[in-house]
């Protein structure tokens, strides 16, 4: 940690380092011979407050940027000079130092967790970086406290930068170099199990608040971009445009699984247009939501959910399918079918999701050889 603060400061003249409850050492005696300024808490919050009080700290120093660097070494102080004519650059610019995962070291779920981080942030925001994970990032500290930021451990960096593209900040990306020894060598305070749980939720929270049809508040105002409606005069091109949304694997393979899971359930007459808002909302592929929707037509799926639900409330199969039982009892069948589509909504999506999956990811295999 000592090194890391240091070596910053052979780059940059204000240091900062917030003690987050450390118990093994008193980070104020390391820097006593230092101008390097330690903050502490009492005990642990995690690595998002932390965050928050070194950015109080700044803004009450009239301190315009922060640049934030993990104290365990895997990020190279260096790399703070790339940082630099970017933030002179724009005022509004996140940058996140986008790590080059390699060398025999990386652990494999690294690579698999940046893909899945960097999905959901385009989810959310409709933006595409290549490591929304990264902890070296830069922040402008007038619109980065005025933003309403909830998460306190990891979970913050998953929030903040999903919350600054809405509020109209631009994330900018740096290459920068990342240092992994090998596992036994390794100190993280990650806890896997707790620490992504706490990131799920978020990402919940957020696609959650993405579905509501109310508008984001801004911090930055630009003009609005004029809408090329041309395209609705070419359908060839609309066409060819929707094709290509969000058209990766795990792209193609949500928006089917988004698409079968709202056409399963009891919608009735309104499947297709719940399909494309959601869709929209969610900066999904439309064309295969709404084509994958044709899988659950009347009746066999329809059918499916109400015999399943019929099941859960009287604890036996629906044998009759008389017109009168059928429509005469019309709300009873419809209550069924929603219990049942409860449960086989998710399973056909799941199903479907992973096959349109490995079918895209062959396709794109096939293509690129």
């Amino acid at each position: 940690m000592k090194d890391v603060a240091l070596s910053c400061r052979s780059y940059l003249q204000h240091i900062l380092v917030v003690d987050d409850g450390s118990t093994d050492t008193d980070v104020s005696s390391l820097f006593a011979d230092t101008d390097v300024i330690v903050l502490g808490h009492e005990k642990n919050l995690g690595k998002g407050k932390a965050i928050l009080t070194a950015l109080k700290y700044i803004k009450a120093q009239g301190g315009r940027f922060m640049i934030t660097i993990d104290a365990d070494g895997q990020h190279y102080p260096q790399d703070l000079k790339k940082f630099i004519p970017l933030l002179q650059e724009d005022e509004t610019n996140i940058i996140i130092g986008c790590r080059r995962l390699q060398g025999k070291h990386v652990p494999r779920k690294s690579h698999f967790g940046k893909k899945v981080a960097n999905f959901w942030l385009h989810v959310e925001t409709g933006v595409s970086i290549e490591d929304c994970q990264s902890g070296f990032r830069a922040y402008p500290v007038q619109y980065l406290s005025q933003m309403k930021l909830t998460g306190s451990h990891y979970d913050f960096e998953t929030e903040v930068l999903a919350r600054a593209v809405w509020a109209g900040l631009h994330l900018k990306t740096i290459e920068v170099d990342a240092w992994y020894p090998e596992p036994q060598s390794r100190i993280s305070h990650f806890k896997p199990f707790i620490d992504n749980m706490r990131i799920s939720c978020m990402h919940t929270r957020l696609v959650g608040r993405c579905l509501l049809p109310f508008p984001h508040r801004k911090l930055v105002h630009e003009a609005s971009e004029k809408i090329d409606l041309s395209v609705l005069r070419s359908p060839l091109k609309l066409l060819k445009m929707l094709l290509k949304e969000n058209a990766s694997p795990s792209g193609l393979a949500i928006s089917a699984s988004v698409g079968i899971l709202l056409a399963v359930l009891p919608l009735i007459s309104i499947h297709t247009l719940v399909i494309i808002y959601v869709t929209a909302r969610l900066h999904l592929n439309k064309v295969m939501a709404v084509t994958i929707q044709n899988l659950c037509i009347p009746p066999f799926v329809p059918a499916a959910c109400i015999e399943l639900g019929y099941y859960m409330r009287h604890g036996r199969w629906l044998t009759d399918v008389s017109m009168d039982v059928i429509f005469k009892q019309f709300p009873d069948r419809l209550w069924e079918w929603l219990l049942g589509s409860l449960i086989i909504a998710p399973v056909l999506a799941i199903i479907v999701g992973i096959s349109v999956f490995f079918t895209a990811k062959a396709l794109q295999n096939r293509i690129d050889n």
